[in-house]
């Protein structure tokens, strides 16, 4: 595929990994989210997400039974084994990949592959959803996996859903912080421009905007992936990173917000520490929620 027929990809979800399910919702919550009832995967992991009005969304990840993880990632599931990697190298909670949409999971593998960036074997599976109303539904994805061998702590992946889940969530994506999308998803390296190709390659995007502070590259829903140096975590999150440690890492999640003061009221109200930057409130990891979260108009 010629640069001049790319067309870039949709954000599709965030992964977050979290020690405990029942920990995050509680911290979610408090934030002032709708949280989605608890689903499994028939891999051994759980999620319980957060649906946003411009059709991205959170996956809180957790485990449900580690048995059925270990044997999952011994058989080659790419999705589970950098699960379970990255919470032997990070921790429980964190933020470990970017999802992008995709119609055709085959065609994206084999061009990963043809490109080096693979990360394994395609994941095709179904999972049952519990709906609003409390009926039933599932859904059936394929997944294609992009990973740089450098960065064994943050990977991306393409999601093609063979068959959709029923798209009319409008009662789990009105939330109480008025958050309404994703505008922006950070990552941090000392050196960003490092890892433009896996970028690149994963939202289908070459045109990339490199400045002082790292490098941001934008997808076709208008969500802009930012990779920040040390500065770029200093001057935009006040966050320092470790100089000396290389690889992508997940930082932070800005949401748009459709009112900012009654953003900041709730967060007063429940307690929820954070700073003002700017336009932005700013709070940071806890328990249940191992990323940052900034809210903006």
């Amino acid at each position: 595929m010629t640069a001049a027929t790319r067309t870039a990809r949709m954000l599709d979800h965030l992964v977050l990994p979290v020690g405990d399910l029942a920990v995050a919702r509680q911290r979610l919550e408090t934030l002032g989210f709708t949280v989605a009832a608890d689903a499994l995967h028939p891999f051994g992991t759980e999620n319980a997400c957060i649906f946003l009005a411009d059709k991205t969304y959170l996956e809180p990840l957790g485990i449900a039974n580690r048995e059925e993880c270990e044997a999952a990632a011994l058989a080659g599931n790419v999705f589970v084994a950098r699960d379970q990697a990255y919470r032997f190298r990070r921790g429980q909670d964190g933020f470990s990949a970017v999802v992008l949409s995709s119609d055709d999971a085959a065609a994206v593998h084999a061009r990963l592959r043809k490109a080096g960036l693979s990360a394994g074997e395609m994941l095709e599976f179904s999972r049952p959803m519990t709906l609003p109303d409390g009926s039933q539904a599932t859904g059936s994805f394929r997944l294609a996996f992009a990973a740089d061998l450098r960065s064994p702590d943050f990977f991306f992946f393409t999601c093609q859903r063979v068959t959709p889940l029923p798209s009319d969530r409008s009662a789990l994506e009105t939330h109480a912080n008025s958050v309404t999308g994703i505008s922006e998803v950070v990552l941090s390296e000392p050196n960003p421009t490092d890892f433009q190709y896996v970028l690149q390659e994963a939202v289908d995007e070459r045109e990339v905007s490199a400045h002082s502070f790292g490098m941001d590259i934008e997808t076709r829903n208008g969500v802009k992936i930012s990779v920040l140096n040390q500065a770029g975590m200093s001057g935009f999150f006040d966050r320092k990173t470790p100089g000396h440690s290389r690889g992508l890492r997940g930082r932070a999640v800005v949401f748009k917000v459709a009112d900012v003061s009654a953003t900041e009221h709730l967060l007063t109200a429940n307690a929820v520490s954070f700073t003002r930057k700017g336009n932005r409130l700013i709070v940071p990891e806890a328990p249940g929620q191992g990323v940052i979260f900034a809210f903006g108009e």
